[in-house]
């Protein structure tokens, strides 16, 4: 598994890159602030990101916004704060895994194993959304399609379904692109 580390102190990681190549991942890449590690990532398509809480420029917590927004990899931020707000705000980015230093070796494997499976998973849900809300915008197409050619054939609503869907197999569109056609020819 490809993995990006960002912290801003070189010598932590060091540690880190060490303890995840003696783990059997691959660093892929390695950055000193936030900005960078979005960056770095956006080039290397890591399989995950384990990120420091307090870095310059843009800390860890932003870098995972952002990181989990463009569906770029799974975050899991280190770090030796465990208060409250800093909890709240890893929680609402969308982080997979929050390590409080000190952490042994054998701590992180798991987290990183987790976060991976759970960012796939995530990635899944979301792409039956996107289906979905596309299959439904298209029913609701037709349907007021076929309201269209009722009304203004007289005809049944099934004998309008498939009007509508002998035009799509004869043209060579979908059902949803002829039932466009139609409203757009009736100024719907």
């Amino acid at each position: 598994m490809r993995v990006l580390i960002a912290d801003d102190d070189p010598i932590i990681r060091l540690d880190l890159r060490q303890m995840l190549e003696n783990l059997g991942y691959e660093v892929v890449a390695e950055a000193e602030d936030g900005q960078a590690a979005i960056h770095l990532a956006r080039d290397s398509a890591p399989d995950v990101c384990v990120l420091d809480v307090k870095m310059p420029v843009l800390d860890g917590i932003d870098a995972a916004k952002k990181l989990t927004e463009e569906q770029i990899a799974p975050a899991i931020l280190l770090t030796a704060y465990s208060d409250t707000e800093l909890i709240g705000r890893a929680r609402d980015s969308g982080v997979f895994g929050y390590l409080v230093k000190p952490f042994k070796p054998s701590d992180l494997a798991p987290a990183i194993e987790v976060a991976r499976s759970r960012f796939e998973q995530n990635k899944t849900l979301a792409n039956e959304i996107t289906s979905l809300q596309s299959r439904l915008d298209a029913r609701r197409v037709i349907e007021q399609a076929k309201g269209v050619l009722m009304k203004q054939e007289g005809i049944t609503e099934d004998e309008a379904y498939r009007r509508i869907q002998q035009q799509s197999m004869n043209a060579r569109m979908s059902m949803k692109e002829v039932a466009e056609a139609i409203l757009v020819a009736e100024g719907v």
